[in-house]
């Protein structure tokens, strides 16, 4: 069966991944890979707030912090790309298990560590699992998800994956106030490992839809068919120069709105509403994605919307002000992001979405790492207002450059939302 058979227009919504009537249906997986998603992440976030004091407890110094967190994101953003690829090779769930098991591992065995360095390890693993399970799920998703669904499915998918995000935080904070650091990775470590047991028996084991298509094509040929795929191309390079405004707006808000005299709890708020705003536009923003001929236009708009957010927080002065732009932030990378995975998803082939989304969590991981280490040596340079503008002239000439390079690519003008 060819793709276009599979998600052509009209699609039956109670067709599994190949094409057969299966009591697995459309409907019915992407409730459950939404609460994989919520559970792994929720627990993996939990350890957030607590890390930074845990090492500080075995210690740590401030560099050595920094450093424990560079190396998390440097690792999931070298192997989210392989791993990616292996996902194409080996099947979605195995992968999927795999990095559920290694991250449930992980939380357990920061209960062990003595020295910062045994965090470290532990951490270098952690990234390791998160690159195996984040690229391998948003293909899953992709797999089974009709073409004319993909902006909902990834709004949907999206929303319960940064609702782990929002509430793993605040439930770390809270368990280890009224119980300690043990409790906190204890109870990350079982959720996240009570997620490997929802997909051990609910994710379908069948190869992914791509393998009833014909003979699979080797690595090398669907990476020399990626180099030369202009629109992914377009999209992997917006995710990198957008991901420098998240990178600053994590790294850097604490420390600008404290020396504008916002305090500890209502810096918690303004990520705390950044973070609910962005998971709760998602699932509008997926059905407005998918009621547009194009959704590169959205990536626009969100982008330069996106853009503007982070000068609005460049130039706060109250917490007001911070809100606003937390706000406006949230929105419009809901609008954005969203457009932007299931494009990626649009523009490969079948048997290559692994491989293709590995880049795109590769290109957040790296480009918010870049932001936190480029971004820093400005910022201490020109300060914190100038140093938030220049981010956001960066997001928007990334917008224009994504559309230029995008309409370019697939040859599509501006069109207006259809119904």
């Amino acid at each position: 069966m060819q793709e276009s058979q599979i998600h052509g227009p009209g699609p039956d919504l109670n067709m599994d991944i190949s094409g057969n009537k299966h009591l697995l249906t459309y409907r019915t997986l992407l409730p459950i890979c939404c609460a994989v998603s919520f559970g792994c992440f929720s627990g993996a976030y939990m350890r957030i707030p607590v890390l930074p004091l845990f090492a500080r407890s075995l210690g740590a110094d401030t560099f050595m912090v920094g450093i424990i967190s560079s190396a998390f994101l440097l690792v999931a953003g070298l192997l989210c790309f392989p791993l990616g690829m292996m996902s194409d090779r080996l099947g979605r769930k195995r992968l999927i298990l795999a990095g559920l098991l290694l991250s449930a591992l992980t939380s357990l065995l920061l209960g062990f560590c003595k020295t910062p360095w045994h965090i470290f390890g532990v951490y270098l693993l952690s990234g390791a699992g998160i690159a195996a399970f984040a690229p391998t799920m948003m293909s899953l998703v992709s797999d089974f998800t009709p073409r004319t669904h993909l902006g909902r499915s990834y709004g949907w998918y999206t929303m319960a994956l940064y609702g782990g995000m929002s509430l793993g935080p605040a439930m770390g904070g809270l368990v280890a106030e009224f119980l300690d650091f043990q409790w906190v990775f204890t109870i990350s470590a079982a959720s996240i490992f009570l997620m490997f047991w929802v997909s051990f028996f609910f994710l379908p084991g069948r190869p992914p839809a791509h393998a009833h298509a014909g003979p699979q094509r080797g690595n090398k040929a669907m990476l020399r068919e990626l180099l030369v795929n202009r629109p992914l191309q377009a999209c992997l390079l917006v995710t990198v120069g957008s991901c420098f405004g998240l990178g600053v707006f994590i790294t850097f808000t604490p420390l600008h709105a404290s020396d504008q005299g916002v305090g500890l709890g209502q810096i918690g708020v303004i990520f705390g509403t950044q973070a609910i705003v962005n998971a709760l536009c998602r699932i509008p923003c997926g059905y407005l994605s998918d009621r547009v001929a194009n959704r590169g236009n959205l990536v626009l708009v969100g982008l330069l919307g996106y853009s503007a957010a982070i000068a609005v927080l460049g130039v706060a002065d109250s917490l007001s002000m911070f809100l606003i732009g937390a706000f406006a932030m949230g929105v419009t990378m809901g609008v954005a992001y969203t457009a932007i995975g299931a494009l990626i998803a649009e523009v490969v082939p079948a048997d290559s979405r692994g491989l293709a989304m590995g880049g795109y969590n590769t290109c957040i991981y790296l480009g918010m790492m870049l932001s936190a280490l480029l971004m820093g040596i400005v910022i201490s340079e020109v300060g914190f207002r100038a140093g938030f503008l220049i981010t956001a002239l960066l997001n928007a000439v990334c917008a224009f450059a994504f559309f230029v390079l995008f309409k370019a690519a697939t040859g599509r003008k501006v069109a207006l939302p259809v119904n």
